[in-house]
């Protein structure tokens, strides 16, 4: 067990000391894998930070509970009780009086409810629900609209559905834009690797007459790959956390102009380890494959 590590620690060795080897072609190779990964990172962290924008942007959904006309304080007192055994969230009982008078002190109503015949307003619950999915929501909807004397119930549920649409088509295009630059990172290291294979065929040559194993020289290029694509991975987060600290002003400056509460977040740090986790493992798979194709060549 300990040679086979101490086998996997110089390989590690030989492969960081290649890389810094050539300095030049390695940030380049650097720069662009991190533009590679930068983009589907910029899509998860824009996808992150518009659920925070629906959230502010939307505020607590509310669930409306209208009874009917002929609903007496006891039907009133049989909802308040269901909804209390239900502890499906905050809520709040509207009479019928109480919403008339709302309607009055708006701009240019108070005329037109003061011509009213009666008032053709009901007595309304307004719910706040604790489970913000909409899925919860709607079964929500479907309770109540099973209980005695409950005329209609709405959820304002408009801005969560385009939302959710919105988020699914996002995810959907980050899916496909991560596989598109993730080829593009395989076959970057990929032809990274065929190069070097090229430029050492000669000891490559040298080190199989002397009995070496192919894994113990493949060994070396798939470490140089994993250690190219975790740092092209943690160059994207960089990248990212910079587009972050340019537009925060701005956009701290745009909310406050609609008098909103809204702070743009960057990559977390399991996030950051994720990204570099994904670079390694692209990186390990382009070097696993021109490896395997071009040393098989060579011997």
């Amino acid at each position: 067990m300990r040679r086979f590590f101490a086998q996997h620690l110089a390989a590690l060795r030989d492969a960081w000391r290649r890389l810094v080897s050539t300095p030049l072609n390695s940030l380049l190779s650097l720069i662009v894998i991190g533009a590679a990964l930068t983009l589907p990172s910029v899509g998860w962290v824009v996808l992150d930070n518009l659920r925070g924008v629906g959230d502010y942007s939307a505020g607590i959904p509310q669930i409306s509970l209208f009874m009917t006309r002929d609903a007496e304080p006891a039907d009133v007192a049989e909802i308040e009780s269901r909804l209390r055994e239900a502890k499906a969230g905050n809520w709040r009982f509207v009479s019928r009086e109480e919403a008339l008078k709302r309607m009055a002190s708006n701009e240019g109503m108070a005329e037109i409810v003061a011509n009213l015949p009666r008032n053709p307003l009901p007595d309304a619950f307004i719910v706040e629900p604790d489970d913000l999915h909409l899925e919860a929501q709607e079964a929500l909807v479907t309770r109540f609209s099973a209980w005695p004397k409950v005329a209609h119930v709405q959820i304002d549920s408009d801005w969560a559905r385009r939302l959710d649409a919105f988020l699914r088509l996002g995810k959907l295009s980050l899916t496909l834009l991560a596989g598109l630059f993730g080829g593009a990172l395989v076959v970057v290291t990929f032809n990274t690797i065929r190069l070097q294979i090229l430029a050492q065929s000669d000891e490559i040559e040298v080190a199989k007459l002397i009995g070496a194993t192919d894994a113990f020289i493949r060994r070396p290029f798939y470490y140089f790959g994993a250690l190219q694509g975790a740092l092209g991975g943690l160059f994207a987060a960089a990248l990212v956390w910079l587009g972050v600290y340019l537009l925060t002003p701005v956009i701290h400056e745009i909310v406050a102009l609609y008098h909103g509460h809204f702070v743009l977040s960057g990559p977390a740090a399991r996030q950051v380890a994720v990204l570099a986790g994904v670079g390694a493992a692209l990186g390990w798979i382009g070097a696993w494959l021109s490896a395997a194709i071009h040393l098989h060549k060579i011997g």
